[in-house]
């Protein structure tokens, strides 16, 4: 065989045949074309000027035949003192990509050719672009910039707003017009040109119709004056119109945590029952789903728009679904090289590994698909111990710029577990339960202990969601010592529910057993700064943690060492109130291990007295074994569901919690009772959901306006059709006409039979 200068071999699959008759057999070859594609590269020619800005280039690969996966590019003949950026590409076959060529002041001028490389498996195919380095000028001139470089829109959405700017260089002062090129079909820019005053910043805004398909593109913007002449490339993604639909994006529906999704129209009252609706699928997963599951509706991933459900898992992995279809989008690993998941610390709370225990939280309009933040642990072979934030697109499960973000932390203190007054967070020491809060831009966790295994403090941290970097960290028990079982300690874990956030940027969660000063300052604060087994109100103005109001009970020291602490609920922050008197009340509502309601004014919660509790109201035994969860609300009702109790629902009367339950339940739930969701069209045909958890998992609908009488449960269809595992501390999520429930090995969905 003659291989010719100049070209690539790719294998050629064939079939051979042989084909008898007058004692000869000859072959007969078949040829099925394999994967195949082209590599361009745009502009063909290019010059660049040393000391001067760069210029991009537009890389696409495009399919001939077969199926053409992620195609690999590197460059190759780069002269001395030029560079590209980024400096190696994956392209997706059809979606254009830049490089800019950018020549250092001093780069040797002259012409090159840069090769560009691409490779798919075993297909490798080739571009050039002849560069010219120019010599430095120093005439006047411009570089044209535009920000951001990358821009999702949604079609029939509303539009978003580039920046553009002429930086003058060497005393340039004209004027620069700029036009734009490459816009994909029903994409309109506004204006669709610009005249600028060099350094003075132009905006367009770009909108995609409601008609626009989903698509992407690289848009040139190119500024001239005179005879000079500068481009920057916009990277552009149009997905297509959201379906109606809810999202749900952070743990109970919203940051009040009221557990209710009052947009759902498919099931009611009508049709939930074990004739009409039961388990209609598993999306298997590869450990524990402990974090609640998380929904959006109208995703556009893979060309395709989508309802997704985004579950993760105890052996550190997250998983993208198509909700509907379960088939599965994306999976990506927390795990670092050569790491693995945390083993149990001889803790059974979660086991038999710790990966990402806690309900994510999504941003979709972070970047240019929307990111979903998760913290996991993990485990490096020298034996040390990892808590990291991470960041994946939406659409990919790629891991984002500045992701994955090492959990580390200091605070003063000299209580116990410090040292040289200096409070440290040690991850092996830790879990992230709680549920994420996204508050103004910031990441928000908590930390819990293995199994009350010292030592250990009280941690809450926040993180940039642009950055991923650390922004604010308070330490809850700093300061405590002594012999008591209390000391230090003070963990934040809430059986999994989320913090907390009102409108005005604070943070409400319940401290679990630790040390509490009960000398106090002059404003009723912790003389020391200690808050173990408190109802707590942080402030996050200026940037900063810091506790702006608290609740502990007269008898917290007490609680603390006995572990009937509040750690084990959640809080829920009420709708304002109107009182008796016509005042309006911002309430807040939590309970813990001791039984008793606790009902706190948000701007006045009462602080510590050690006689009694100073306090909005509390229901002293309203849930008599206690909660290890957190209560959820519809139409003036609390709903709660105790451990070892029925399922209560207290009436709000003139922003008072009524007494006595307005109605209950039949069955009683064993240890940790439930953590309800609602679901209802507005005001109307409303759903109590919850999860029992015994030898196996039982799903329960209820009348929300009567919980004695119940819709379903998944043990009433006949040869177990409706059976499942049972997971602890799981919260039902309702969306778009399915319930879904974490399991030991995935996610179940129930919906519509038919």
């Amino acid at each position: 065989m003659r291989i010719v200068p100049g070209y690539l071999i790719a294998p050629v699959v064939g079939v051979l045949s042989l084909v008898a008759g007058c004692g000869s057999q000859t072959p007969i070859v078949t040829t099925n074309p394999g994967p195949n594609f082209t590599l361009t590269a745009s502009p063909s020619a290019l010059t660049v000027t040393a000391g001067a800005g760069g210029q991009p280039v537009s890389v696409t690969a495009t399919v001939l035949s077969g199926t053409v996966g992620s195609v690999n590019v590197i460059l190759s003949g780069l002269p001395t003192g030029v560079s590209a950026s980024p400096a190696s590409l994956t392209l997706m076959p059809g979606v254009p990509q830049s490089v800019t060529l950018t020549a250092a002041a001093s780069a040797s001028t002259g012409t090159a050719t840069v090769t560009f490389t691409g490779s798919s498996g075993l297909v490798t195919r080739l571009a050039t672009v002849t560069l010219n380095v120019a010599a430095p000028s120093k005439a006047a001139d411009f570089s044209l910039n535009i920000a951001p470089t990358g821009l999702a829109l949604t079609a029939g959405a509303s539009g978003q707003t580039i920046g553009v700017t002429a930086n003058p260089l060497n005393g340039f002062s004209g004027t620069v017009n700029v036009s734009l090129a490459g816009l994909p079909s029903g994409v309109t820019a506004n204006p669709s040109t610009l005249s600028l005053t060099p350094g003075v910043n132009g905006n367009v805004l770009l909108t995609a119709t409601a008609s626009a398909t989903a698509s992407s593109a690289a848009v040139t913007f190119t500024g001239t004056s005179g005879s000079l002449s500068h481009a920057a490339t916009l990277q552009l993604t149009v997905n297509a119109a959201a379906q109606a639909g809810v999202d749900v994006t952070t743990y109970h529906y919203d940051t009040a945590r009221d557990g209710l999704n009052a947009n759902e129209t498919t099931l009611t009252p009508a049709n939930v029952n074990s004739a009409g609706f039961g388990k209609i699928g598993f999306f298997n997963t590869d450990g524990h789903v402990d974090g609640a599951p998380l929904y959006l509706s109208g995703m556009t991933v893979g060309g395709k728009m989508r309802n997704v459900l985004y579950a993760v898992t105890e052996h550190d992995s997250v998983y993208a679904f198509d909700a509907d279809t379960g088939a599965q989008l994306w999976k990506t690993s927390l795990l670092g090289a050569n790491e693995t998941t945390s083993d149990d610390h001889g803790c059974n709370q979660i086991t038999p590994e710790i990966g990402i225990t806690s309900t994510p939280v999504i941003d979709r309009k972070y970047g240019v698909s929307g990111a979903i933040f998760v913290v996991g642990m993990t485990k490096d072979t020298s034996g040390n111990y990892h808590q990291r934030l991470h960041a994946f697109d939406l659409t990919t499960g790629a891991e984002l710029s500045g992701s994955p973000s090492e959990v580390q932390a200091t605070y003063p203190g000299t209580g116990n577990f410090s040292s040289k007054g200096v409070q440290t967070f040690v991850p092996g020491q830790y879990a992230e339960r709680v549920g994420l809060l996204l508050l103004n831009g910031v990441i928000y966790m908590g930390w819990t202990s293995h199994c009350d295994a010292d030592p250990y403090t009280g941690w809450l941290m926040g993180y940039s969601e642009a950055t991923l970097k650390q922004t604010a960290v308070l330490n809850l028990t700093p300061n405590t010592s002594g012999s008591g079982g209390s000391a230090g300690e003070g963990s934040i874990w809430m059986a999994g529910a989320g913090l907390a956030a009102d409108a005005g940027g604070n943070i409400y969660f319940l401290d679990a057993n630790g040390g509490f000063d009960t000398t106090l300052d002059a404003k009723g604060f912790p003389m020391y700064g200690d808050y173990g087994n408190a109802f707590m109100k942080v402030s996050t103005a200026n940037g900063k943690l810091t506790v702006a109001d608290y609740f502990n009970p007269y008898n917290t020291v007490s609680e603390s060492n006995n572990d009937q602490d509040l750690g084990s609920g959640g809080v829920l922050l009420l709708p304002d109130l109107t009182d008796a008197s016509g005042k309006v009340r911002q309430l807040a509502v939590g309970a813990g291990k001791d039984g008793y309601i606790y009902v706190v004014d948000r701007n006045n919660m009462g602080k510590f007295t050690p006689s009694s509790n100073n306090i909005y109201q509390q229901l002293p035994g309203a849930i008599g074994a206690g909660v290890w969860g957190m209560p959820a609300w519809f139409n003036g009702t609390v709903y709660y569901g105790g451990q070892n109790d029925v399922l209560k629902a207290f009436s709000v009367v003139n922003a008072q919690l009524q007494p006595s339950a307005a109605s209950q339940s039949s069955i009683v739930y064993p240890y940790p009772g439930a953590t309800p969701s609602v679901s209802a069209n507005g005001t109307k045909n409303g759903i109590l959901w919850a999860v029992e958890n015994g030898s196996s998992g039982v799903l329960h609908a209820y009348d929300a306006g009567n919980l004695g009488h119940e819709f379903y449960n998944s043990n009433q269809a006949a040869n177990g059709r409706d059976s499942f595992a049972d997971n602890k501390f799981i919260t039902p999520v309702v969306a778009n006409g399915k319930v879904f429930v974490g399991t030991p090995t995935g996610v179940v969905v129930f919906g519509l039979l038919h």
